[in-house]
């Protein structure tokens, strides 16, 4: 048994679900693995000149295990347009034709990451073998004018046509029961050999630390991190991560932005913090996420304050959460997340029951 993976990420990101499901399989069936990286499938715009020159994020040893192999198809961002598949389809004939030739060495799995219509193409070609549309965000907000309706139409389509769906969050699958009978609640987990691998620090108790790791984008909440860093003045805020979107104005002295750094790195400065923070915007972009870090804040003993969005949501109740409604209640859910006291065992039993392994084991994909 093998796998062609169609990921939203390149190889080369810093490991995340994509990464993690194409292992698990590796595990699971000893199979060979044709990766297939990202190409565009949107118009360029301003910002994507901009953030080329910014600092690409920090990403993992560009390692590729013995049974993986790699293709990046070549393409023009032309993808919204009708008819571009026919263009484009001159790029990736070779692509296609390597991915065809394996697909003829053993019985295959085609898994999509990110819709588009490279990934229609596979379909079709991969028609008699089995499909499964890995939802793990809800691509069309990211998107705007014309590239947000092709890409809704062409996601639809790969929706209907695969054998099962994956839906990283509630929201995803109640979105996709709608036109699919087999959508299977599968939550992002952790790495527990990394967390393992993170040793303890001694954190300062004079001064409390409010940190976030991640990218910022247009998703993050500035106003919010404001209020925090301005009721908790004697605290600080570090935030860690690449920045896409700027703040307005001039930030409190408390919020440091601090260099982004490798993901283990940066899991260890995790343990200088007090509280973990998972500041975003309530919205489209916002309502299907499941964000990694709240599964890594708490497998590492830390309390978890967040803004009421996604499948954070449903953990109100949860031990070591405190959801802000509003700003009203930073000031106040601050207090509470300081005061709250976990234990080695917990944390140890919330990582086991988090991980990669057990979400995708529990899919039940595989025969």
């Amino acid at each position: 048994m093998q796998l062609v993976y169609l990921s939203p990420v390149t190889w080369g990101s810093f490991a995340q679900r994509p990464h993690k499901f194409v292992e698990w399989f590796h595990d699971r069936t000893g199979g060979s693995v044709i990766w297939v990286d990202p190409y565009p499938t949107r118009f360029p715009n301003w910002k994507d000149w901009r953030r080329s020159n910014l600092t690409a994020p920090i990403s993992q040893p560009g390692v590729v295990p013995n049974w993986m192999r790699v293709l990046r198809p070549d393409s023009l961002p032309i993808e919204p347009l009708p008819g571009s598949g026919w263009i484009n389809r001159q790029l990736w004939e070779p692509k296609l034709h390597q991915i065809i030739d394996f697909s003829l060495q053993s019985d295959t799995w085609l898994a999509i990451g990110k819709p588009s219509v490279f990934a229609l193409e596979l379909l079709k070609i991969l028609c008699h073998c089995p499909a499964v549309y890995d939802a793990m965000d809800e691509f069309p907000a990211f998107y705007s004018g014309l590239s947000r309706l092709a890409l809704t139409k062409r996601e639809n389509v790969i929706a209907e046509s695969v054998d099962t769906i994956f839906a990283s969050s509630s929201k995803l699958k109640q979105k996709w029961e709608q036109i699919h009978k087999d959508v299977r609640l599968v939550h992002n987990g952790l790495d527990l050999s990394v967390i393992k691998s993170v040793k303890d620090k001694v954190v300062s108790n004079d001064k409390k630390v409010f940190g976030y790791l991640g990218t910022i984008a247009k998703w993050f909440d500035w106003d919010w991190l404001n209020t925090l860093a301005k009721a908790r003045r004697n605290d600080e805020i570090r935030l860690i991560g690449p920045i896409f979107d700027k703040p307005i104005g001039k930030l409190p002295n408390n919020i440091k932005l601090l260099e982004e750094c490798h993901h283990r790195a940066a899991l260890s400065a995790i343990k200088n913090f007090h509280v973990g923070l998972i500041p975003f915007k309530t919205n489209s972009l916002t309502a299907s996420v499941d964000p990694i870090k709240y599964y890594e804040y708490r497998a590492l003993g830390l309390p978890v304050m967040s803004t009421n969005f996604g499948e954070m949501s449903f953990r109100k109740n949860a031990l070591g959460v405190f959801i802000t409604q509003s700003e009203r209640d930073v000031v106040a859910m601050a207090e509470d997340a300081l005061q709250f006291k976990g234990n080695a065992e917990e944390d140890q039993s919330f990582a086991e029951q988090n991980t990669w392994r057990v979400r995708f084991d529990a899919a039940k994909l595989l025969p």
